[in-house]
């Protein structure tokens, strides 16, 4: 897997390339969820690197990034992450894509960095601060966590990972079985600090309204985590932004409703460039 060496952090990547025949496809960057990596998009991007180049990258302490090497974990230093990567890919302007975490950074980039952006995808994510609650709540299953690894915290992690539909369904077990069996086996204390720095997070909800790429806001009608109130306070706050609330969907909806959310985007990013390009 390459590898994006910064001062204080390795972060690794995924690239499939320009199409065959399309050396000059845009490209789709895609920011994943916490305890997750870049895979959590497999069936995404399998389905649109036939026309897009796509780029997964796994942030600090997650997949196959190593823990920081004393650096930050907060959600600006992650965009300044992906700032930097889209800049050594030199593949700008991008559709970015990002879901909890990832929509985390990708709020950042389009409000900070809009002219890196073709347009910006946000899935189940947040544009205001961790509630009290569940920020104490979280940073004590991150304690737990990192001295006992995850076996005790199984039950109520998959539970805020996943929507009920999901999680009754027999077939799904293996998918739950090697989310748990990766989680175990992730850095324990780079996983930590990232779950820390997303419970202590910042809110961005007052620079929304600097936003002026194309927006699509999607969140799963069951998401416990970031249930469809925040997706709608995100999508009320940017000009134009499209809002779309899919069923029998949790906080994982890539991995939940795989087609539907890739056919969410496919036709988002589509539209997109057909403008774009009928303004060029």
């Amino acid at each position: 897997m390459p590898t994006l060496e910064l001062d204080d952090a390795t972060i690794a990547y995924q690239d499939s390339g320009a199409p065959p025949g399309r050396p000059d496809a845009p490209t789709i960057v895609f920011g994943h969820g916490l305890l997750f990596s870049g895979r959590m998009f497999h069936a995404q991007v399998a389905a649109l690197s036939s026309a897009y180049r796509c780029v997964t990258v796994d942030w600090r302490g997650q997949g196959d990034s190593p823990p920081a090497r004393g650096g930050g974990y907060g959600m600006d230093t992650l965009f300044g992450d992906a700032v930097a990567l889209i800049e050594h890919l030199d593949v700008a302007p991008v559709h970015w894509v990002g879901l909890s975490m990832g929509g985390f950074v990708g709020q950042r980039l389009a409000a900070r960095r809009g002219a890196l952006l073709r347009s910006v995808t946000l899935l189940d994510t947040s544009p205001d601060r961790e509630p009290l609650r569940s920020a104490v709540e979280d940073v004590a299953m991150a304690t737990i966590y990192r001295l006992l690894g995850p076996g005790l915290l199984k039950a109520p992690v998959l539970k805020l990972m996943f929507g009920p539909t999901f999680l009754r369904d027999p077939a799904n077990r293996p998918t739950l079985d090697e989310f748990i069996d990766r989680l175990g086996r992730c850095d324990r204390a780079g996983m930590r600090r990232a779950i820390i720095a997303v419970a202590t997070r910042k809110p961005v909800y007052e620079e929304l309204e600097r936003i002026t790429v194309p927006t699509l806001v999607v969140t799963g009608a069951d998401d416990r985590p970031t249930p469809p109130a925040k997706a709608r306070r995100i999508a009320e706050r940017i000009p134009g932004a499209r809002l779309e609330i899919v069923p029998q969907s949790g906080h994982s909806s890539t991995v939940e409703q795989p087609e539907t959310i890739t056919r969410l985007i496919r036709e988002f990013v589509e539209t997109v460039d057909s403008g774009r390009a009928a303004r060029l």
